[in-house]
């Protein structure tokens, strides 16, 4: 059983909801990643999601291209994600990272390669951003075989073939988009979302996370009565930009969003 699958579970047993921060690996200093996984660890989070910066993330806003553009100009690769992964595991053993990002770094590493240096590192999920389930055979079969839970998106557009398709190469948790556009968008109707969920539930048995738009502890309740998991990130990532030259300061005000959407959704 994978990591993602037992948290899950664990999740359910108590009736709590799952809160899945993502940051940018590398942003704004590479020395600093690790020790903030392990404080969002602390603030609340059961899942992290861990950008892998690239030069062209076109389904993310200007928050988190902007981050990826810090993590660029340290020359954080693939390869040195992984290798944060693998320190963080160090510490700690039992909290799912999801490595989130774009299909062509992974490419170049060769498909394989990138397979074995994932479980190496103790990545437990994958999620490509533009690789569609038609094409995911051979990534999705490598991954599985190894325990990695593969993670995709669907749209507030996916029908419900599509959905299909996405399920049956799927594994790990559903990512649902709550809003058209890209990530850092404001605003978020719930109730629209809640029917989407129903239709998606209706397709997969797999946990279904909900982001985009989740900014605070109102929002991010609102969501957690309705979805398995609250994905949080450009909230996130504007406060490390905004205390980009201070690692205490960066940490804290980032913390302080997680434990307030913590203690929101398990009140």
């Amino acid at each position: 059983m994978s990591r993602i699958r037992k948290r899950f579970e664990d999740l359910r047993a108590q009736q709590r909801r799952a809160l899945i921060p993502f940051v940018t690996a590398g942003d704004p200093r590479p020395q600093w990643t690790v020790p903030l996984l392990h404080e969002l660890v602390d603030a609340g989070a059961d899942l992290i999601e861990l950008g892998v910066p690239f030069s062209d993330p076109m389904a993310d806003g200007p928050v988190i291209q902007a981050a990826d553009e810090r993590a660029l100009e340290h020359h954080v690769s693939l390869r040195n994600v992984l290798g944060m992964v693998r320190e963080f595991r160090q510490r700690d053993e039992t909290t799912p990272v999801v490595l989130m990002g774009y299909l062509n770094p992974i490419e170049v590493m060769g498909y394989e390669a990138f397979a074995e240096a994932a479980v190496d590192a103790g990545v437990d999920g994958v999620l490509v951003v533009d690789l569609p389930p038609e094409e995911a055979g051979e990534f999705s079969a490598l991954m599985k075989a190894r325990d990695i839970d593969v993670i995709f998106l669907v749209a507030p557009t996916t029908d419900a073939q599509r959905i299909a398709a996405i399920n049956a190469c799927a594994s790990g948790y559903l990512y649902y988009v709550s809003l058209k556009g890209v990530t850092g968008a404001n605003s978020l109707d719930v109730d629209s979302v809640a029917a989407r969920l129903d239709e998606i539930r209706a397709i997969s048995d797999l946990p279904v996370g909900v982001g985009f738009g989740i900014k605070d502890g109102a929002t991010a309740q609102a969501v957690a009565r309705i979805a398995d998991a609250v994905v949080v990130g450009s909230a996130l990532v504007r406060q490390i930009e905004r205390n980009a030259e201070d690692q205490s300061a960066m940490n804290q005000a980032v913390t302080a969003i997680l434990r307030e959407m913590r203690g929101m959704m398990d009140a």
